[in-house]
């Protein structure tokens, strides 16, 4: 079986759906779902039985015991699910191709630092864009730059308001991020 660790910062449905996923194919689990804040991803793993890590911002950043913890649990896989942190470069060279995030947006257009959630739709419909999507990337040490693994993308509406953009992108990383997870692992 093979073995996930998921980083969120957020309201953790992402993290839920991979779960959810997992847990119905039975070919992989999630071990751990690690977060630097208490958030609505700690409630969602907790109540689906999946124990929480809460990391101090602090040693996520500096304390060399984190990264042996992770080591010591042997992923095959490190999921970013709405992780807002920039990850060590310690810890990408502890798994060089096996650190992945999904972003909202089709990038390279609308990624870096502040580039989360309602902030990209918003610039994506301050921008006129006429789409826009889900990327699914390896993380390298700079925010969204990694290599672009999958895009899917939905179209931009007229009267669309950032709001009603994140719901399709949601519906996009539902459909779309268990499912190529699934195809990176083999399962």
């Amino acid at each position: 079986m093979k073995r996930l660790i998921i980083f969120a910062s957020g309201e953790g449905t992402n993290a839920e759906q991979l779960i959810q996923h997992f847990r119905k194919n039975k070919k992989a689990e999630v071990l751990w779902v690690i977060t630097n804040r208490l958030c609505g991803a700690v409630k969602r793993a907790l109540q689906a039985d999946v124990p929480v890590l809460i990391l101090d911002r602090r040693d996520f950043f500096r304390d060399p015991k984190f990264i042996r913890f992770i080591q010591k649990q042997q992923p095959d896989l490190i999921v970013l699910a709405g992780f807002l942190l920039l990850v060590p470069k310690e810890l990408i060279a502890a798994f060089p191709g096996k650190i992945i995030n999904i972003h909202p947006a089709l990038l390279p257009k609308y990624g870096g630092k502040g580039m989360y959630g309602e902030n990209v739709h918003k610039a994506v419909i301050a921008a006129g864009e006429k789409e826009s999507g889900i990327s699914i990337h390896e993380v390298n040490e700079k925010f969204d730059e990694g290599r672009i693994l999958f895009q899917a993308a939905c179209a931009v509406e007229p009267a669309d308001t950032p709001e009603t953009l994140g719901a399709r992108i949601h519906a996009l990383e539902y459909l779309h991020f268990p499912a190529q997870i699934g195809k990176i692992l083999g399962v």
